[in-house]
């Protein structure tokens, strides 16, 4: 039960790279990516969660002699975090490109820029 996750990040990576690889339309490899950049996020979530462990929040109910045993550890959650903002950016970033070729070509299909084929 507890690799469910973990399973669901990489099914995500998984389609992602497939839509990356695979596709011919600008958007649906954008979504690629974006599919790819949330699966990699779940599977660091996973990864970082330790049975029995919670939030790394001093209150009542850890003290802090306790805390190297109750909490887990915050240097991978503000990873993600950091991770989900730059993912955020760049996918913003391809989609005015996008906009942009789509003004100048007409067309959103890969294969309708001949510039790219060298």
């Amino acid at each position: 039960m507890e690799y469910i996750s973990i399973i669901v990040g990489l099914l995500l990576i998984i389609f992602g790279l497939w839509g990356v690889l695979t596709q011919k339309n600008i958007l649906k490899i954008i979504i690629g990516f974006s599919l790819f950049d949330t699966g990699l996020h779940v599977v660091m979530v996973s990864i970082s969660y330790v049975k029995g462990r919670t939030a790394p929040i001093l209150d009542d109910t850890v003290s802090i002699a306790d805390a190297a045993k109750k909490i887990v550890d915050p240097i991978p959650q503000a990873l993600v975090l950091t991770a989900i903002v730059i993912g955020l950016g760049v996918t913003a970033l391809m989609l005015a490109y996008a906009m942009k070729m789509y003004k100048q070509k007409g067309t959103l299909d890969i294969s309708g820029y001949k510039e790219l084929n060298g």
